[in-house]
Parts: structure tokens; sequence; C-alpha cells
């Protein structure tokens, strides 16, 4: 229950910082800033922005520091849930319980404000780190971000997604779309928030190896729960992946098989960790929760 109260109340900070970096929805372009907000404020984990945060903090950085980059790596998620969901893609009709953005504002407001989200991102982050003390680390922060979230990272995974459709892959190409599609983002927030920190390189590769395990992770699961999950409490359909012909860990490996290999991550994870910080309960109550969460 700790855990559980202590998850509640950073996804509570995370809720009350991204309603203050919301834009107005006002001018001619009006309604692309509503469907933006209609997506950045439909709720969800917040576990990107809430690590973005921790990996600062256990590194000895200042929180406020790294709230900039917290903000934008959710818009930076938001705006890739919003064109997932598009019929081009994955064509889904429902996201964390609602109708997804596309089905409220049509397919052209959906892309625009998908677009206008990862922009507005980089403005946040870039406004964030104007006038700082060494601004090489808010750089080298903003590059961590625009590198996993590009075509080295999340994009480059969805896009070996897409063209697999359809197709028996192999593990090797498997574990490229998820650690690229889904664990780069993880990757990159938490490095960046350990680099306005000020971590050195050792516990830069600690943060690295802990982001990169419970990444992989915690798209196995989503793999798992895309087969077993409840709807209501995903907030989605299940059997996606199959009506899509993807291959996932569970149809290549089976449901037991897939369990133990994200088991095993997760451990690998929170022995990095451990190894390098001495205050990490709640990343490791966090790793936990990614391997025993039902949505």
């Amino acid at each position: 229950m700790e855990f559980n109260s202590s998850l509640k109340e950073r996804a509570s900070h995370i809720e009350n910082i991204l309603k203050e970096n919301m834009p107005k929805e006002e001018g001619y372009q009006k309604t692309v800033i509503e469907a933006m907000n209609y997506s950045l404020s439909a709720g969800g984990k917040r576990l990107r922005p809430i690590l973005t945060l921790e990996a600062c903090k256990i590194v000895g950085g200042i929180e406020e520091d790294a709230i900039p980059f917290a903000v934008a790596i959710e818009m930076i998620h938001t705006y890739s849930l919003i064109h997932d969901d598009l019929p081009a893609l994955d064509n889904d009709d429902m996201r964390r319980g609602r109708p997804t953005n596309h089905k409220v504002y049509g397919e052209a407001m959906g892309i625009l404000a998908g677009d206008a989200l990862l922009n507005y991102a980089f403005e946040i982050m870039l406004k964030g780190s104007l006038g700082k003390n060494n601004p090489e680390k808010y750089l080298s922060a903003v590059y961590e971000v625009a590198r996993h979230a590009g075509i080295y990272g999340m994009i480059g995974g969805q896009v070996v997604d897409v063209e697999s459709e359809d197709k028996q892959i192999g593990k090797e190409k498997l574990d490229y779309i998820h650690n690229n599609k889904t664990a780069a983002m993880i990757i990159g927030c938490m490095r960046a928030g350990a680099i306005v920190g000020g971590a050195d390189q050792v516990e830069l590769e600690s943060v690295t190896n802990y982001a990169k395990n419970i990444g992989l992770s915690f798209q196995i699961v989503d793999d798992i729960l895309d087969i077993v999950g409840d709807e209501e409490k995903l907030g989605k359909k299940v059997n996606s992946d199959i009506e899509n012909n993807k291959s996932t860990y569970p149809s290549l490996l089976g449901l037991e098989k897939s369990r133990d290999i994200a088991t095993e991550l997760i451990s690998d994870a929170k022995n990095s960790i451990e190894t390098t910080f001495e205050s990490v309960d709640f990343l490791k109550g966090l790793a936990d929760y990614i391997i025993s969460r039902e949505c």
C-alpha cells in the first residue's frame, strides 16, 4: 500500500504540472489546442514524467530543473498515442476509457494535434533551459529526448512494427520493435532527468540499464494483457494485436515463457540501481508494479 500511495501522489503531482503547462484554448487555432488538451488530460499512469523526475532526484539533482522535461516527455508520449490510434496505424476507437482523438476531432485534426504536441514539447524543454547555468547539460538532456523519440528510437520501432504486420518475425526483430517503440522513450526520459540532475557516467549507466529493462518488460506485459487483460480496466479493447496480425512475445514464446522473461528483466532492473544508489525504494516498487499491473 505504501508504494501505491507514493505512485498516486507522484501521478497527482504530474497532473498538476501538466495543467500548468497546457496551452490556452484560444485564437484561430483553438480547435487544435482543444484536441491537444483532450488527449493530454485523459489521465494514464504518467510513468514517463514520474521517471524523469525520479532519475533527477536519485542522482542528487533538483526536481524543479527537470520539470520541463517531464512535461515534454508526456506530451511526446501523448502525441505518439494519438497517431498510433489513427486508422492508418492501429485504427483504435478507445483510449484510456474514452473515444480516441480522431473519433472526436476527425483524422486531420488528430494528425495536427499530434504534430502540435511534439513541437510544443520542444518549446517547453528549450524555454525551460534558457538562462540556466551549464547550458551544455540541458542541451544534452534535450538531445536524449529527441534521439529516443526519433528514427533511432520510438519512430524507428514504429516503422518496423508497421512493416512487420501480417508477417512472421523472429525474436531479434521483435526485441528491436519493443526496445525502440516502447523502451526508448523510457530510456530517453530517465537519461534526460539524470543528466539534468548532474549524473556521472556510472550513475547514468545504471539509470539506463534500469530504464531499458523496465521498458522491455512493460511492453511484454502489454502483449500479455492484450490477450488476458480486462477490457474495462485497460480502457481499450483487447486482442487488437491478434486482429492486426502482429507478432508478440506470447505469440512467439507463449504466455508462461513471456512472463518468465518479463520477471527476469524486472529483477535485472532492480539490481542495476541497487548497486549504485541508496534511496531506490520507489523505483524498485515501480519495477514490481510493472510486472504485476492489470492495466
